[in-house]
């Protein structure tokens, strides 16, 4: 099977299309025909040797849409054929850049019916993130006041909606190109980054969660209220110092797997308070295209690989 790899880190020329044995499942395992693949910014950061992995060569990828082929024994949540979506193994190595991949079932979920594979494929590692920050971590409630930044991203555009979806105010900020956007996915406020520093526009919020993570996080201490919850990516100690003084509590977020997340989020999309926006679809032989995209940092949405046709007739290599 075809498969993209690297031997050395480096900027995404590194990436190479090899050819690999097709994994076989285990006990509790299923092996995944891969129609698409969500690319998402922990792939560049660990291709280029900041993320996680750090072990040569490697596979990339986490998030995948595809169709069970073979399922191993013990598994009984899942048959050949049924159409699966979720981000196997991470931070552990999942190699969904790839035409196969075997995974735990319980790492999956059934695709939504009403989703394409493409659409699918932008969920898992994204929606997840949400899904974990603002619902197991934050229990955000009705009438609360949230902000998200980077509204417009891949996390951010999926974050805005659950928080709406469960009755929030929600703030978020974008590019004023991207206001639009923002406010058609349910924000009741945008704010531009670029020319406003948020924490001089908004105050007395519940729950701050920011994907980007840094130093500026801290600027957001000021505007939560006392018993308030900062969510970033990454955090300083200064920042969990200057929290404890003001007596918001800081949670780092890191994604996990999980495949009753999965399925409330499938939930969500059926019940259409949920949708995921590609901004960009290459095939797999362009992965390198696809990290230089999104390594611009301009995405509006999810970027996505292209793997195989889905349907059973098709060739698979």
């Amino acid at each position: 099977m075809r498969a993209v790899h690297l031997d050395r880190f480096g900027e995404a020329d590194v990436l190479r299309l090899v050819e690999v044995p097709r994994p076989v499942p285990m006990g509790t395992e299923i092996l995944v025909r891969v129609v698409a693949a969500g690319v998402n910014p922990v792939d560049w950061y660990t291709r280029a040797g900041d993320g996680l992995l750090h072990s040569l060569p490697m596979s990339l990828g986490w998030d995948l849409s595809g169709i069970v082929e073979e399922v191993g024994l013990g598994v009984t949540r899942f048959a050949v054929g049924d159409e699966v979506f979720g981000m196997p193994w991470f931070p552990r190595e999942a190699g969904a850049y790839a035409e196969y991949v075997v995974a735990p079932s319980r790492q999956l979920a059934r695709k939504p019916a009403t989703m394409s594979h493409v659409e699918a494929a932008g969920l898992p590692l994204a929606g997840l993130t949400a899904w974990q920050v603002l619902v197991d971590n934050a229990d955000v409630r009705p009438n609360q006041r949230v902000l998200i930044t980077a509204a417009a991203g891949g996390v951010g555009h999926l974050a805005v909606q659950i928080a709406k979806a469960r009755g929030a105010y929600v703030i978020g900020t974008a590019r004023e190109a991207k206001h639009d956007f923002v406010r058609s996915l349910g924000a009741d406020e945008v704010i531009d980054y670029t020319r406003t520093n948020p924490a001089n526009v908004v105050d007395d919020l519940d729950v701050v969660f920011d994907p980007v993570g840094g130093p500026h996080a801290e600027d957001l201490l000021s505007v939560i209220k006392p018993g308030g919850l900062l969510l970033p990516f990454t955090a300083e100690q200064p920042i969990f110092d200057a929290a404890a003084a003001r007596g918001v509590r800081v949670v780092e977020v890191l994604v996990e797997p999980d495949g009753h997340g999965l399925e409330s989020l499938a939930r969500m999309v059926e019940f259409g308070t949920l949708r995921v926006v590609v901004d960009k679809t290459l095939p797999l032989e362009a992965a390198a295209a696809a990290h230089l995209y999104g390594e611009r940092g301009r995405t509006r949405g999810k970027i996505v690989l292209t793997i195989v046709d889905p349907s059973p007739t098709s060739a698979v290599v």
